[in-house]
């Protein structure tokens, strides 16, 4: 596929975690670059669709990667679905090049067969719903080359959550305090390191890609090989717990995908797998952090 660089890319929620291994993967580029973030534009605040406007060129990029999330209540819902609104408003007043999405795997329905760009749709949770209900708004409400990626759990250095996985067993072992499993830790999933999502992103901007792609290791490991991997990277002296499990197993304990559209798309291109993002992670902790290598 041939290459077309963009005119000017502009990331609409560059100061989060997804956001900013964005940004600094297109700086690498020497793309032109513009951040539009909630100090310079707050998507919930009135005529925010203007201010948008007023920041964008008709031979823009833009990667709409601004959230609230996780989004888990109906109030989070409606704040999500009127920043869309905003882009939206903002688009019909300022026609682009080329709107990029950064949407998630949470819109996928549960399947015990590994999932692909195909398959159905039909989300289980409030977050799934806001994903879906975005896609589905920015595609029937505007008329521009439009690009959705579809992330699984993402893991890197500088989350700032601490959901239960890779970044906060990371944490724990940092700290030699245990890692307590929800269960056994039994469960099967796949976790994507926040570096390959952003050179999907970046594949997709070079060379204007439309539909949809998921940003997927294309491996599934449990949560217990994740938590006992990473406590050995960090030497850990906190063990690994399992704990009585109280509800059912998310995803009914097994979320598998298949790399289909990237690996079609861009053949040279590939995910890294579990053990080498989180070995990736480790080095660039003990660059920040060289006393976690001291024995």
């Amino acid at each position: 596929m041939e290459s077309m660089n963009p005119g000017r890319v502009v990331v609409l929620g560059g100061g989060g975690f997804i956001g900013s291994a964005i940004l600094s993967r297109l700086k690498k580029s020497g793309f032109p670059l513009e951040c539009v973030g909630q100090q310079n534009c707050n998507l919930l605040a009135p005529q925010a669709e203007k201010k948008l406007a007023s920041l964008l060129r008709s031979d823009d990029t833009l990667i709409f990667v601004s959230a609230k999330a996780p989004c888990r209540t109906t109030a989070g819902l409606i704040e999500n679905l009127q920043m869309a609104q905003t882009v939206i408003a903002a688009l019909k007043l300022q026609k682009i090049n080329h709107l990029i999405y950064i949407s998630s795997d949470a819109v996928y329905r549960d399947s015990n067969k590994p999932i692909n760009e195909s398959s159905c749709a039909e989300p289980s949770t409030i977050h799934g719903v806001m994903q879906l209900a975005r896609e589905v708004a920015l595609k029937s409400e505007l008329d521009l080359p439009l690009a959705n990626i579809r992330p699984t759990l993402v893991y890197g250095l500088k989350d700032p959550h601490n959901s239960y996985g890779p970044n906060s067993f990371r944490r724990l072992a940092v700290k030699n305090e245990d890692i307590v499993l929800y269960g056994e830790g039994e469960e099967l999933r796949d976790h994507v390191y926040v570096d390959d999502v952003a050179q999907l992103v970046y594949l997709v901007a070079c060379h204007k890609c439309v539909g949809i792609a998921n940003a997927v290791s294309g491996e599934v490991v449990s949560f217990r090989k994740l938590a006992e991997f990473i406590s050995v990277q960090n030497k850990s002296s906190g063990a690994v717990r399992a704990t009585v499990r109280s509800g059912k197993m998310p995803h009914n304990g097994y979320r598998e995908f298949k790399t289909s559209k990237a690996s079609e798309l861009f053949p040279g291109f590939r995910f890294s797998g579990w053990a080498e993002g989180l070995s990736a992670v480790h080095q660039s902790q003990l660059l920040e952090r060289p006393d976690l290598a001291d024995d």
